[in-house]
């Protein structure tokens, strides 16, 4: 590794700042564990939505990379890591690396294809792309076990000691920790050369190219740890509810985490948080209410998003806390203290 390599790691360490923001969230994960225990399987669903939503806004919301089929990274992770678990090992943080790895394959495949093209093309080849593994699971029974779900196959303990209980007490803490570490890993992505290099083409790709950038190489780098991230989320999920269903796959999936990280909004890694947790909740709510309409109840919550807060719930608080400043730099009693 040469001086400029370490000098640019260095370099995004240094912008890789902890918040109030960070510490909030960690208080939160604490006090779910110890407060919410009746609702500790939803709330292990929630944080399996939030790495999802991670992944996503790498690609779409820091690369600008369109996509309506994420959906084929959560799946092949999923499937991948209960697969290993059924034939190979129970050993659950080696069956997240397979998830993670079977869905960067998928990535850096499909992403060959997706990424020479833009706009609604882009779009539906990554809803291709996930259509075509869904019939693959689909039509691969001894294999997936297709439409009844891969099941049959048990996770180990956690470090050969913390077994996971049905209470899900261990399953939460093991998705609390492989969130930490993916939103770590995150932070520090984004504030890194290929990460600060993937904004820059968000915003304007023929520039980047002009400034000798190889846009399509650092865009499939991009989209396939993207891929990585969402295969942890499949993983994860495979692992702690020990069934692999076809909707893994589903284009449902990849239409939520889409929503989700349009209400919390796009490339600020907190929206994810937001949108994610939001989205669960009420969703959990609404189908309690009313099991055969709740999905209307999601719609009209998406429109006004949308006609409010198209930035999302982060952009609509930035831009409020910057009001807020703006004004209190205009009133009477701040042009005092400054003189």
């Amino acid at each position: 590794m040469n001086t400029t390599h370490i000098s640019a790691m260095a370099g995004a360490l240094r912008r890789q700042r902890f918040t109030a923001i960070d510490a909030v969230i960690a208080a939160a994960l604490v006090a779910t564990f110890f407060f919410a225990e009746l609702y500790l399987a939803l709330a292990v669903s929630v944080l399996i939505m939030i790495i999802l939503a991670l992944s996503l806004d790498l690609a779409q919301g820091y690369a600008g990379i369109e996509t309506l089929g994420h959906a084929a990274f959560f799946g092949s992770g999923a499937y991948a890591a209960g697969l290993y678990a059924l034939h190979i090992s129970t050993e659950p943080f080696s069956g997240l690396v397979v998830g993670a790895a079977a869905a960067a394959i998928v990535g850096a495949l499909t992403g060959i294809a997706v990424l020479r093209t833009q706009g609604l093309t882009q779009i539906m080849l990554t809803l291709a792309s996930a259509t075509l593994l869904l019939e693959l699971a689909n039509v691969a029974k001894k294999v997936t076990m297709g439409d009844d779900g891969l099941t049959g196959y048990s996770i180990a303990p956690l470090l050969g000691r913390f077994e996971f209980d049905i209470q899900g007490r261990t399953a939460y803490v093991y998705a609390a920790v492989v969130l930490m570490l993916v939103y770590i890993f995150a932070k520090y992505f984004v504030n890194s050369p290929l990460g600060l290099t993937a904004q820059g083409i968000r915003e304007n790709p023929v520039r980047m190219r002009m400034l000798g950038v190889r846009v399509y190489a650092r865009l499939l780098a991009i989209y396939t740890i993207s891929a990585a991230v969402a295969g942890i989320a499949g993983a994860l999920s495979a692992q702690v509810n020990r069934i692999v269903g076809l909707d893994a796959l589903g284009f449902t999936l990849s239409a939520n985490v889409l929503v989700m990280l349009a209400l919390g909004g796009t490339g600020r890694l907190y929206g994810a948080f937001i949108g994610a947790v939001l989205f669960m909740l009420l969703s959990d709510r609404a189908a309690a209410v009313d099991p055969t309409n709740w999905l209307a109840a999601l719609g009209v919550l998406l429109i006004l998003a949308v006609r409010f807060a198209p930035d999302g719930l982060m952009g609509l608080i930035e831009r409020f806390a910057f009001k807020s400043r703006r004004e209190a730099a205009k009133s009477p009693n701040h042009r005092s203290q400054a003189r």
